[in-house]
């Protein structure tokens, strides 16, 4: 039986949560040098999600105790081999039917179009579904959380450079891929942005590009200096956003977000992102990047707050996350709470 027979859908990520999912960092995945600065920086993430809502935290058994000394109140502690840190991309995605039951959608994981070993990252969903005894739903179809973002009302956001890409799912068509996605998400409507932001190890990561703020209405990161090669694909995908509508047939507010300025590491562009942030229970946490990215930084926090006043935004530090590829958002997966 497929989740949409069952009435089973997604809830938007500012529903109530349970808790959050997180998967402690390892040294084997490659985290660009010096790694001793990564583990206080996933901590500060870790701990300031704790103050919202509990924080279960995947952790390969042999650094259980240097997890524990590095997060605190409210953080369990569950061993679980897993190969990287992005629980957003190879955790389960949750969904809930009317009659108030949570059950999970265990994706295949395939290291980002292969790019990376994900062997213990492909189980992580199903032992973790297993673990809380929870119904599991296969699908057949390669995919990463960070890809796509809903509205709880039927409509999907994502990028064709992720969806569509060849390393991810080349047997199937557009239509297949977006058949799939009405069947286990239980959504009408499949808005297909371009790409995503230059550099972007994810192919396009839609969590970087634009999400949800509610029904109706869209936050999307613009870049407004054309000779940012990120320039021509925001106004590409603002130009797309302009003309759709979501599947209650409504016309979209668009609320928009100035990148920060281009930054590399180690002569690599880090893809920085304010929407990459993470609702949490009252709250939302945003990755800010400090330094040259002190007004960008100031201007995302006061449109947040605008768009959110009854939400705390708490900043926490993502230029050192980012060297990994991805932030906030990527590194949390939310375990709604069916009752609320």
């Amino acid at each position: 039986m497929l989740p949409i027979e069952s009435g089973f859908m997604m809830p938007p990520e500012w529903a109530r949560h349970q808790r959050t999912i997180m998967e402690w960092p390892v040294k084997e995945a490659l985290w660009p040098e010096p790694f001793c600065e990564i583990l206080p920086a996933y901590a500060e993430i870790v701990n300031t999600i704790a103050r919202f809502e509990p924080v279960t935290l995947l952790v390969n058994p042999h650094l259980a105790d240097e997890a524990r000394t590095f997060c605190h109140h409210n953080v369990e502690i569950l061993p679980v081999k897993h190969n990287d840190s992005w629980a957003r991309d190879n955790g389960p995605t949750f969904i809930v039917n009317p009659q108030g039951e949570l059950a999970g959608i265990n994706w295949i994981f395939n290291g980002w179009g292969g790019k990376y070993p994900s062997e213990d990252d492909n189980r992580v969903a199903s032992i973790l579904l297993s673990h809380w005894n929870l119904r599991q739903f296969d699908a057949p179809l390669v995919m990463e959380g960070g890809s796509f973002h809903v509205d709880g009302e039927g409509t999907l956001l994502t990028t064709e450079e992720c969806l569509l890409n060849p390393n991810r799912n080349p047997g199937l068509t557009r239509k297949e891929i977006e058949t799939y996605l009405q069947k286990y998400l239980n959504v009408s409507k499949i808005i297909w942005l371009k790409r995503g932001w230059v550099g972007d190890d994810t192919d396009g990561h839609i969590d970087n590009v634009a999400c949800f703020a509610k029904p109706g209405t869209i936050i999307t990161q613009i870049c407004s200096d054309p000779k940012d090669p990120n320039y021509a694909i925001s106004q590409e995908n603002l130009e797309i956003l302009q003309r759709e509508t979501d599947a209650k047939g409504r016309k979209f507010d668009i609320i928009t977000i100035e990148q920060p300025q281009a930054t590399y590491y180690q002569d690599v562009r880090l893809t920085l992102s304010y929407l990459n942030f993470y609702f949490v229970n009252n709250g939302i946490i945003l990755p800010v990047f400090g330094g040259v990215h002190s007004e960008t930084d100031k201007n995302a926090i006061a449109v947040l707050q605008k768009v959110f006043p009854e939400r705390t935004i708490v900043p926490v530090n993502g230029l050192i996350i980012a060297r990994g590829g991805g932030n906030v958002h990527c590194l949390t997966q939310q375990v709604p709470d069916p009752a609320s």
